[in-house]
């Protein structure tokens, strides 16, 4: 075997190893919606999970990407759920971004940060079907600024 093909072998074998090392058998969901430079507060973000396993417990994550101009240390959401029969709930969310002394919570080395916030632990879905989630702003003002992404996340437990 001559060190070209022993090459292209190792390059698989790494790609291989990168693939299954990233998947993550206990997601059902995990989706990111870009928001743009500005959040109007009419601008609702809408993401739509299907839900087959109505027996195990899930987590239900916010996932957020914020600028460090964020001029906030926390931000309000309005959740919209509404379940594959019609029904539908309302709630209000604050997520905390910053420390009381301005220090950014949550990931990242440049001026973006991410925090994956647990909004909920042990939930059952109580149907099968598609689950549909609205997040609105709700922080008061018409235009918010540096908010990058908004996503969310659901895990089996």
């Amino acid at each position: 075997m001559n060190f070209k093909n022993l090459n292209k072998i190792y390059i698989i074998f790494l790609l291989l190893i990168l693939i299954f090392a990233s998947c993550d058998s206990n997601t059902v969901y995990d989706m990111y919606l870009t928001v743009g430079t500005e959040w109007n507060k009419n601008d609702v973000l809408e993401f739509e999970v299907e839900i087959t396993d109505t027996t195990s417990l899930y987590k239900y994550y916010i996932n957020i990407r914020n600028s460090t101009d964020y001029k906030f240390r926390n931000i309000y959401f309005f959740l919209n759920t509404q379940l594959p029969d019609g029904r539908r709930a309302r709630d209000t969310i604050e997520c905390i971004l910053a420390s009381t002394d301005g220090r950014w919570l949550g990931s990242g080395l440049g001026d973006i940060k991410s925090n994956r916030i647990l909004l909920k632990n042990k939930i059952k879905f109580p149907q099968a079907g598609n689950y549909k989630f609205k997040l609105e702003q709700a922080m008061r003002v018409d235009n918010l600024q540096g908010i990058e992404d908004i996503g969310i996340r659901i895990e089996k437990e």
